[in-house]
């Protein structure tokens, strides 16, 4: 059922906005890369050379793309193109990811370090951009081997970490503000008020991308330990059918509901980090993929199998003429939209881990006489 619905997603897929580079785009890409590696399926790849091409112009420029902007969201599609040169060995795809790593060079930094979320964010960190930049940065770095660049990575996303941190609670806020100019800012810590789910989903799924490409040592340990800290509050935060709410750890909240993007960002990456020898919250992490298939999955219109309970999009300060301030309340006034990519690419992700899982689990049985023979060989 799922392989024939993320299939069918992948071919009628229309892009996010028009055509335009962008990260939407580059959630669905995650999403069927995961899908390749963990089956080998040819069909997945086929969709992501299909839809990458498509925004790469004959000059090798990426559709709508403009460095000026300093969208760090831009920066996540990116990855697409460094899986496309691996697998195809092909140069267009590094040069039409050249223009995304130049904008990183010069992409505006708070005087802590890390990337500012955009231009018109300043000074701000948010944990979304954290998964748009970091995993980019350091998948290009271990590429052209710069581990000047690496480091930078690593450095930013520890730095990160510890600015958006909430001691109270273990978990991480939304946002950051330098600064201290945004309304939704403490004035003590620069924090926003609340913990939304899916920004903390984005957080995961960094942590368990950037270790995936970390080398052993203290690096890898010190984001391992933290990684296992966030695993245990997560925990501790699961509804009793094993999915995660809008607002994480307000359950006595009216209104606050299963959230379908956090849940599926969650169940992918616990199962990975258990997969990088993280932890032991796979099973949770399955649990939580079971139960939005069971809950959330069902047919809409004309009978079409579609992903419900998506929150399409929420953010901080001022946009389309409102302000976001980063509470409780607010997260709960966004809109829900079913099959909304942000939902629909984090359960393929989750399902890819599940995938392996099965294919390792059966293997691993057949060979373990085998490795013992070599053991005693040895």
């Amino acid at each position: 059922m799922l392989t024939t619905y993320f299939d069918n997603y992948a071919r009628d897929y229309d892009y996010y906005k028009g055509g335009a580079w962008c990260y939407e785009d580059g959630c669905l890409y995650r999403g069927l890369i995961s899908l390749h590696e963990a089956t080998g399926e040819a069909r997945w790849l086929e969709h992501l050379t299909r839809l990458v091409d498509g925004q790469i112009g004959p000059d090798g420029a990426l559709a709508g793309y403009r460095i000026d902007e300093f969208n760090i969201d831009n920066v996540l599609a990116g990855r697409a193109l460094i899986y496309l040169h691996r697998m195809t060995g092909e140069g267009r795809y590094l040069d039409a990811v050249r223009p995304l790593g130049l904008q990183l060079q010069h992409h505006p930094r708070t005087k802590a370090g890390p990337y500012w979320h955009k231009l018109r964010y300043p000074h701000q960190i948010w944990l979304d951009g954290l998964y748009m930049a970091l995993p980019f940065k350091l998948e290009l770095a271990n590429l052209l081997a710069a581990t000047d660049m690496a480091s930078d990575a690593i450095d930013q996303f520890k730095t990160a970490l510890d600015l958006t941190f909430d001691k109270a609670s273990g978990l991480y806020r939304h946002g950051y503000d330098e600064a201290r100019l945004q309304a939704w800012a403490d004035d003590r810590t620069g924090l926003s008020p609340a913990h939304w789910a899916r920004s903390i989903g984005w957080l995961a799924m960094a942590f368990v991308d950037i270790i995936e490409n970390l080398p052993n040592g203290p690096d890898r340990d010190a984001l391992a330990s933290r990684l296992v800290a966030l695993n245990e509050q997560l925990t501790a935060c699961t509804t009793p059918d094993h999915r995660w709410l809008q607002v994480i750890d307000h359950p006595e909240i009216a209104g606050n509901y299963p959230e379908s993007s956090a849940t599926a960002m969650f169940a992918y990456a616990l199962q990975k980090a258990e997969r990088l020898g993280i932890g032991a919250n796979a099973d949770l992490g399955r649990k939580a993929l079971h139960s939005l298939v069971e809950h959330e999955l069902r047919a809409g219109v004309d009978d079409r199998v579609q992903l419900n309970g998506i929150c399409c999009v929420a953010g901080l300060g001022p946009f389309q003429g409102i302000y976001r301030d980063g509470s409780v309340a607010y997260y709960l006034t966004e809109e829900l939209r079913a099959d909304d990519i942000k939902g629909v690419a984090p359960l393929m992700m989750a399902y890819a881990e599940e995938r392996r899982h099965q294919v390792a689990t059966k293997i691993a049985p057949a060979i373990a006489p085998a490795m013992e023979r070599i053991r005693s060989d040895g």
